[in-house]
């Protein structure tokens, strides 16, 4: 036997037992984080939701809830649901393809919002104040634009909304996007790996604010580690930005009431791209600014994101003032302190393509 044909077969056993360890992962990670709510079939596909019916005498309209990349419906009903629970009738649910909902054909984000809307129709939700958050908030705008009449307000949660210079993502959102070797990476690094890291980059995702205690296994977050999931999450971020550059100008014919929460020191989208751009191309948008605050507002301003769905109903809340309460809330809050850098914006003939 040659070198070549001995180093073929240590890799290709190698990559055997990668699969095995991701196989015996993926087991332990749904053992631990089983469904914890309905299923509801939309056009093929099974959707995992969590539905909390219209309280008596609920003071809000209804909210629906879209969570970001790499999560799952836990992500807002566990800091969100506590505070709405009695004043408004609630829908959570597993994006196609994440936590327990199947994929489908919901490849675009036309798709997504269309199931979204196929299954506040099963639920008879006729109206309802959409929250959304990071990546969520490009799925959101899709929803306002082609329904327009189930849409009541808006409230974007770091949003991922506009083309940023250069489009770069990350690389292994890139890779797995690609078929065939995208799949063999699924299937036996991306789990190992993203074992290894999760800890660190969800520290990331939180900084400067500290990361809620036991959140990664409360919230599940493990599951989008699972092959089909990881592999829905890079399909989605690697069309991002065709999508955003292609339906931002539409943002105009938004007419919902909408409110935009960010904070100044998020590390993971560019506030002053994305936010600013809701605010300046949605007409009657209001940008609220938090010193301090992370990419994290459901977890790290939940009152103040309360507030804005009272707003957007037509309250007359003062959101720079709750913002002013969040804010000495946080002002001492440094995790990450020189290890996470703050995010810059790239200068457009620099980026990487």
């Amino acid at each position: 036997m040659n070198l070549t044909c001995a180093a073929l077969l240590v890799l290709v056993a190698f990559l055997f037992a990668l699969a095995g360890v991701t196989r015996a992962g993926v087991r332990s990670i749904e053992r631990r984080n089983p469904p914890v709510g309905a299923f509801a079939e939309i056009e093929g596909a099974r959707i995992h939701y969590v539905h909390v019916p219209a309280p008596v005498g609920a003071d809000l309209p209804p909210v629906v809830f879209i969570h970001g990349a790499s999560a799952n419906l836990k992500d807002q009903m566990l800091p969100l649901k506590p505070l709405l629970e009695g004043r408004a009738e609630m829908l959570f649910f597993d994006r196609p393809g994440f936590g327990w909902s199947e994929r489908g054909d919901n490849e675009t984000l036309a798709a997504q919002a269309d199931t979204i809307a196929a299954l506040t129709d099963r639920l008879g939700i006729a109206r309802a104040v959409v929250i959304a958050h990071s990546f969520g908030g490009a799925i959101a705008t899709a929803f306002a634009r082609r329904h327009p009449e189930k849409t009541q307000g808006l409230v974007f949660l770091s949003p991922a909304t506009h083309s940023w210079p250069g489009g770069a993502t990350a690389w292994y959102y890139k890779l797995t996007a690609i078929p065939v070797i995208g799949w063999l990476f699924s299937e036996t690094l991306a789990y190992p790996a993203g074992m290894l890291r999760i800890g660190d980059a969800t520290a990331c995702v939180f900084s400067p604010n500290k990361v809620p205690e036991f959140y990664i296994d409360d919230a599940s977050i493990p599951l989008v580690l699972r092959p089909s999931a990881f592999r829905a999450n890079a399909r989605d971020v690697a069309q991002l930005y065709d999508y955003v550059r292609a339906a931002a100008p539409a943002y105009r014919e938004i007419k919902a009431p909408t409110i935009v929460i960010s904070g100044d020191r998020d590390k993971v989208v560019y506030a002053t791209i994305h936010s600013v751009g809701l605010e300046r191309d949605i007409p009657g948008a209001e940008l609220v600014w938090v010193a301090n605050l992370g990419h994290k507002p459901d977890w790290i301003a939940p009152d103040l994101v309360v507030g804005a769905v009272a707003k957007v109903a037509g309250a007359p809340i003062d959101l720079q003032a709750v913002a002013s309460v969040v804010e000495s809330r946080i002002a001492g809050d440094a995790q990450g302190a020189g290890r996470y850098p703050e995010l810059k914006v790239p200068d457009a003939e620099l980026a990487p393509g």
